[in-house]
């Protein structure tokens, strides 16, 4: 470390990473989807990082701990930077406007998405459930080794969504926020009924007797983790599904098709977006 260093280190003072300049943020307007994904990953990345460095730093209290503090400082700085640059791409994608919208979901999140979906691959918001892992069960691996049919980091990204409508389900302005929480009732009641019997029953014998989910399955009962994420995965689809009518009407210029289950199975009605609100 040199003499300056570490005067900017005993006085106090950041020595912090460059801020992201005016140059950068205009290339972050005109990157690809391959560079948006690598910084969306990387952002998570740096978060955990951060996290971690900020534990650490709490956990040294009365030690020396000034370069922890530092380094997540710097993290802090390169989120945020990062962030920025995601905000810029997300300005100029024909879907940005509608993505800025929805109360939620920021730039990093809206950034993910328009990364990763092609909507001239996806007529149906099917085809983006099955890329993302979340269609069903059925997408499980088969068997030990076998290649997971859908894209990890998409399916990431939807835990993520499905986290921030939980958390801001208490926000009036967060309309699948109250989609969660309704979704919710609805699969609370269900699992009291013991309509979730079947599945149970089935997994009662995939976990350990001392383990909490197997009080729940003994019982006939999903464990609640297991409804929250029912609810929060409603939710998720749901939200993705106004997404892709948007997309696919401002790219083709023309209507979706209906959902498979109006279109095919005699379903009536389609869930229409709710009204959508800056935070």
């Amino acid at each position: 470390m040199s003499h300056v260093e570490d005067h900017l280190i005993d006085s106090g003072h950041d020595i912090s990473v460059d801020r992201l300049s005016r140059d950068l943020r205009i290339a972050a307007r005109t990157m690809g989807p391959i560079e948006a994904r690598y910084l969306v990953d990387a952002y998570y990345t740096m978060q955990e990082n951060r996290k971690r460095s900020n534990n650490q730093k709490r956990s040294l209290e009365g030690e020396p701990s000034i370069i922890v503090g530092w380094l997540a400082r710097q993290s802090t700085i390169l989120e945020g930077q990062i962030k920025a640059s995601l905000d810029e791409y997300t300005k100029h994608h024909l879907m940005g406007s509608w993505m800025r919208d929805v109360f939620g979901v920021g730039p990093v999140i809206s950034a993910g998405l328009l990364a990763h979906v092609d909507i001239t691959k996806a007529p149906t918001v099917g085809h983006i459930w099955h890329f993302a892992g979340i269609a069903g069960d059925d997408q499980r691996p088969s068997m030990k080794g076998q290649k997971r049919p859908y894209n990890t980091r998409l399916k990431t990204l939807c835990w993520h969504i499905g986290q921030s409508f939980m958390k801001f389900s208490n926000n009036e302005k967060c309309y699948y926020g109250h989609v969660y929480r309704e979704r919710k009732a609805q699969e609370i009641f269900k699992n009291d009924a013991l309509l979730f019997k079947p599945r149970a029953d089935i997994s009662v014998g995939k976990v350990g007797k001392t383990t909490e989910a197997y009080k729940w399955y003994v019982q006939g009962k999903l464990p609640p983790a297991h409804i929250d994420a029912r609810a929060r995965r409603y939710a998720v689809k749901l939200f993705l599904s106004h997404m892709h009518g948007e997309w696919y009407e401002r790219h083709f210029k023309m209507p979706p098709p209906n959902p498979y289950p109006v279109a095919h199975l005699g379903h009536a009605h389609v869930i229409k977006p709710g009204g959508k609100t800056k935070p």
